[in-house]
């Protein structure tokens, strides 16, 4: 199997959930894609099941964010100083969806060892929430609130975030890997009372954490970059192919 490469750089949330959905629905037999890429404007993602209602979309509009939906679910996510990454994968090549998400973990953990060796501290949650009731509590309204199994954390708070989706006969996922803290500002924009603002912020701060707080510099994006393309290549024991020529519409199918 083939594994192409694409960094895409900045762009508006939609062109971002676009771009994913169309790699999904355009990947040929016997392909696999790992991409990277960042948000300009910084961007409130929804999961695919969360309502536009639960964010002021007018407030965001205001400080020039962009809300989106994402094509996965989880929760609402501010996406801002971060490194966002998306895997399109074959799905007759995997032996479980809960299997290709823990060895993208694993392979975003190996990337951020090569770029600072102080991560190796980082780890993976080896525990399952209990979805279904975390949903009925006032903090679901954010993605970062919970860590599902396999996701990255540092001394017990969530680093990356991470979601996953069959569509056709591919698998999807994408997440965020937390550079700095502006992400924790989402709860400026959302549609909820006094009392549960104060618990999804307090969430926020007891339980994620960012490169920049662990490391105590400025994240280098493109040394992140390419440790985390280094650090695919080692787990998956691949190289990466020049992507195919050809222009990815981001135009639904």
């Amino acid at each position: 199997m083939k594994w192409f490469y694409l960094n895409t750089g900045f762009n508006t949330g939609k062109s971002n959930m676009d771009f994913d959905l169309s790699l999904a629905k355009n990947r040929t037999a016997d392909e696999a894609y790992f991409r990277l890429y960042r948000w300009m404007p910084y961007c409130i993602s929804l999961g695919v099941n969360q309502s536009f209602s639960s964010v002021n979309s007018t407030k965001a509009a205001k400080n020039n964010i962009d809300v989106v939906q994402r094509p996965t679910g989880g929760r609402a996510i501010l996406h801002a100083e971060e490194l966002t990454y998306s895997v399109v994968y074959p799905l007759n090549k995997i032996s479980s969806l809960r299997n290709l998400y823990c060895e993208i973990n694993k392979a975003l953990r190996e990337g951020l060892i090569l770029y600072d060796d102080r991560l190796s501290a980082v780890e993976l949650e080896s525990e399952q929430p209990d979805l279904r009731k975390f949903y009925k509590e006032p903090v679901s309204e954010i993605c970062f609130a919970v860590s599902a199994k396999s996701e990255i954390q540092f001394a017990g708070k969530k680093l990356i975030g991470s979601a996953q989706r069959k569509i056709n006969d591919t698998v999807l996922q994408h997440g965020s890997i937390l550079c700095g803290d502006y992400h924790k500002s989402i709860t400026e924009y959302l549609n909820s009372s006094e009392e549960n603002l104060v618990k999804i912020n307090d969430e926020l701060f007891n339980k994620t954490i960012e490169l920049e707080n662990i490391l105590g510099y400025d994240t280098d994006y493109k040394k992140l970059e390419d440790s985390i393309v280094a650090g695919f290549e080692k787990h998956f024991n691949i190289k990466f192919e020049n992507v195919r020529s050809e222009v990815f519409s981001t135009t639904e199918k």
